[in-house]
C-alpha cells in the first residue's frame, strides 16, 4: 500500500506536497520521496524513513516549481530496503516523465520481456512502478510528433497503457512543462481523489488549482474543494496553466474498490467512493455484534476493548448494541509505525510491545472481549492476547471486524504468500488456539460486504484476500505460485 499526491498551482507546490505526505504516512513508512516540475526542470528528493524525519530545509528549498507530486511507500514488489526502488521514478522521453503509483501490476512479467525485446527501454530495479512509467512513456512517444502536446495524445496514450497493463494502479506523473496527468485502473481498485480550488478564491491568481491525492481528507486538510473520485479507467490531465481536462480511458470500466481500505488502511476521516470510512467501520461493528451473540455466551464478556487505532469504530458500536461496557484497556505509542505493514516478520513481532501497553486495572479479573480491525498473520493478535492475560484479563475472546484472511492479495497490499496468513489452511477454533484466545469470532464475507456498500450505489468490493476471487479475471494459480516463489513480506 502506498499514499501518493499531484499538485498543480499558482505558487510553490513543495510545502503543499509536504504537508499533503504527512497526512499519508499512515499508508507506508518504508519510504518517502518529492518530484517538482518548475518550468520544464525536475527537482528530486528521495529517501528511505518517515516523512517528518526525512526532508530537510535545504531538500525543501531544492524543490522549485509549482507542479509536483510526492508518494509514500511500504514495499509489495522490490525491496523495501532499497532507496533505489523508492518512488518517484523518472524517464527522460518524452519530455521527461516522473510518476507515482499505489498498486501492484500483475503482469509483471509479460511487461518486462515487452519492454527489452520490443520497446527497448532499460529497467534498472525490480519495481512495478518504473514499468509503468516506461509503458506510459512508450505510448505517449507513439502519439506526439511535434513538441506540442494536447490532451488528446495524453489521453490516447493512457488507454493503450489500460490495454496493456493488467492489475491495480492508481497513479500520478508529471510531464515536464506539459501538465500533470493522474489515471486510475479500469476496476478502479485503489482510491484516487480530485481536489480544486478556484481563482475566484484565490487573489491575485488568474488559474484554477488541483490537487489529486490517494484519500479525501488532503483536500479538505488543504482547504481544497473535493470535486470527486478519479473514475475507474478514467484519465484527468491538467496543463501547465490550470487548465483541466477528464476523459474516459478504458472499454469497458468497473468500479470494484478494495475492501482493505475500509477495514483497515484508510484514514476514518476519509471519504472512498462516496462511502464514509469512518460510517462503514461503525456498521462492521454492527454486523460484528450479530455474529458475537451468535457464537459466544454474552455472560463470558464483561468489557469490550479495541485495539487502537482502526478497530475503534467498530468496537464502540459493538458494545453498544451489545449493551456492554466499552473500556480502552491498550494504549498506544504513537511514535511507532503500523505494524502490519512493517517490513518482515522480526520486525513486526518486535514492534508490538513498543507500540501497545496494556493497563492492568482494566484486564484484572475481567472477560474481555477485544476487537480487532482484522486477523493477517496472526504474529500481533497472538502478542495482544499474551498482554491481555499478563495484564490479569481471567478470560479472552478475539473479535475480527473482517472475515479470515486467506488466500494472497496481489493488488497492492502486503500479503504474497499463504503461508503466512494465519487464516490459511485453518479452521476457526485452530486459529483461536494459534493466538491463544479462548473464543475466536470473525466477521461473516457478506455482513462485511454488506456493511460497507449500505447507503452506496456501489455493488461490489475487491475482497480477493477472503474469497480467493480476484476481479480482473487475469489472476492464475501459476501466477500466484510465482508470486510465492519469488515474493516474501
Amino acid at each position: 500500500m502506498c499514499g501518493i499526491v499531484g499538485v498543480s498551482a499558482a505558487s510553490p507546490a513543495n510545502q503543499l506536497i509536504y504537508d499533503s505526505l504527512l497526512l499519508l504516512q499512515h499508508r507506508g513508512q518504508d519510504s518517502t520521496g518529492i518530484a517538482t516540475d518548475d518550468g520544464g526542470s525536475f527537482h528530486f528528493v528521495k529517501t528511505r524513513g518517515q516523512v517528518r524525519e526525512a526532508y530537510r530545509t535545504r531538500d525543501m528549498r531544492s524543490l522549485l516549481g509549482n507542479v509536483g507530486l510526492g508518494h509514500v511507500r511500504y514495499a509489495t514488489r522490490g525491496s523495501a530496503a532499497s532507496e533505489q526502488e523508492a518512488q518517484p521514478f523518472y524517464v527522460n522521453a518524452p519530455y521527461g516523465i516522473t510518476l507515482v503509483h499505489n498498486g501492484n501490476l500483475t503482469n509483471t512479467r509479460e511487461l518486462t520481456a515487452d519492454l527489452f525485446h520490443v520497446d527497448r527501454r532499460h529497467l534498472n530495479s525490480d519495481s512495478d512502478t518504473e514499468l509503468l512509467v516506461n509503458v506510459l512513456a512508450n505510448e505517449l512517444q507513439a502519439q506526439i510528433s511535434g513538441l506540442e502536446l494536447d490532451p488528446d495524445q495524453v489521453f490516447t496514450a493512457v488507454r493503450r497503457v489500460h490495454e496493456r497493463v493488467e492489475g491495480s494502479y492508481a497513479a500520478i506523473a508529471v510531464i515536464a512543462g506539459k501538465g500533470l496527468l493522474a489515471f486510475r485502473d479500469p476496476f478502479g481498485i485503489r482510491p484516487l481523489t480530485l481536489g480544486r480550488r478556484s481563482a475566484d478564491q484565490l487573489p491575485g491568481v488568474n488559474r484554477d488549482e488541483w490537487i489529486v491525492a490517494s484519500e479525501s481528507l488532503v483536500l479538505e486538510s488543504n482547504e481544497y474543494e473535493v470535486v470527486g473520485d478519479i473514475a475507474p479507467g478514467e484519465a484527468v490531465f491538467i496543463t501547465a496553466d490550470g487548465e483541466m481536462h477528464r476523459r474516459q480511458c478504458a472499454e469497458h470500466p468497473r468500479l470494484v474498490p478494495c475492501s482493505f481500505e475500509y477495514v483497515y488502511l484508510a484514514r476514518p476521516d476519509s471519504t472512498m467512493s462516496g462511502i464514509s470510512v469512518y460510517d462503514a467501520r461503525l456498521r462492521l461493528g454492527d454486523r460484528l455484534a450479530r455474529s458475537v451473540e451468535r457464537y459466544t455466551p454474552l455472560g463470558d464478556i464483561d468489557v469490550v476493548m479495541p485495539i487502537p487505532d482502526s478497530a475503534r469504530p467498530s468496537a464502540m458500536q459493538l458494545a453498544q448494541r451489545l449493551g456492554i461496557r466499552y473500556r480502552e484497556g491498550f494504549y498506544k505509542n504513537r511514535y511507532v509505525g503500523r505494524t502490519f505493514i512493517m517490513p518482515g516478520q522480526a520486525v513486526r513481532r518486535r514492534s508490538v510491545k513498543q507500540k501497545l501497553n496494556a493497563l492492568g486495572t482494566e484486564f484484572r479479573g475481567k472477560n474481555v472481549l477485544i476487537v480487532d480491525d482484522s486477523i493477517v498473520r496472526g504474529t500481533t493478535s497472538a502478542q495482544i492476547v499474551e498482554m491481555a492475560r499478563a495484564a490479569g484479563a481471567r478470560k479472552v475472546t478475539f473479535a475480527s471486524a473482517a472475515p479470515p484472511v486467506r488466500y494472497a492479495h496481489v493488488y497492492g497490499i502486503n500479503m504474497p504468500s499463504r503461508g503466512e496468513l494465519i487464516a490459511h489452511g485453518r479452521r476457526i477454533p485452530e486459529i483461536a488456539r494459534e493466538i491463544g484466545a479462548d473464543h475466536l469470532i470473525y466477521q461473516e464475507v457478506e455482513d462485511m460486504r454488506d456493511a460497507i456498500l449500505e447507503g452506496s450505489d456501489l455493488d461490489d468490493l475487491e475482497m480477493s484476500c477472503f474469497t480467493g476471487e480476484y476481479v480482473t479475471g487475469t489472476v492464475t494459480p501459476e501466477y500466484l505460485a510465482w508470486v510465492e516463489a519469488n515474493q516474501r513480506s
